[in-house]
């Protein structure tokens, strides 16, 4: 049951940042960008901001975390696409 859940939650912050970042995106992508930027999140914002990601555990916090995360993978994928 706890997969689901960690799947649920990426595939809404994967869908909250693509919608922030003005990126249109389907189902499968939005939980690819919660969880990539949820190990991003971890290893980057994580120690500085003393929260974890929702690698952890599921909360409002580590959702806010996580979201940066996705949201500055995101920006990085669209330097990325703009210089190619």
């Amino acid at each position: 049951m706890n997969i689901i859940i960690y799947l649920v939650a990426a595939a809404v912050v994967g869908w909250v940042a693509s919608v922030i970042m003005k990126d249109r995106a389907s189902l499968l992508v939005n939980i690819i960008v919660g969880i990539v930027g949820a190990y991003l999140a971890g290893y980057f914002i994580s120690p500085y901001l003393k929260v974890g990601t929702i690698n952890d555990a599921v909360n409002i916090p580590t959702m806010f975390v996580t979201l940066l995360g996705a949201v500055i993978l995101i920006g990085i994928v669209h330097l990325l696409r703009r210089r190619i």
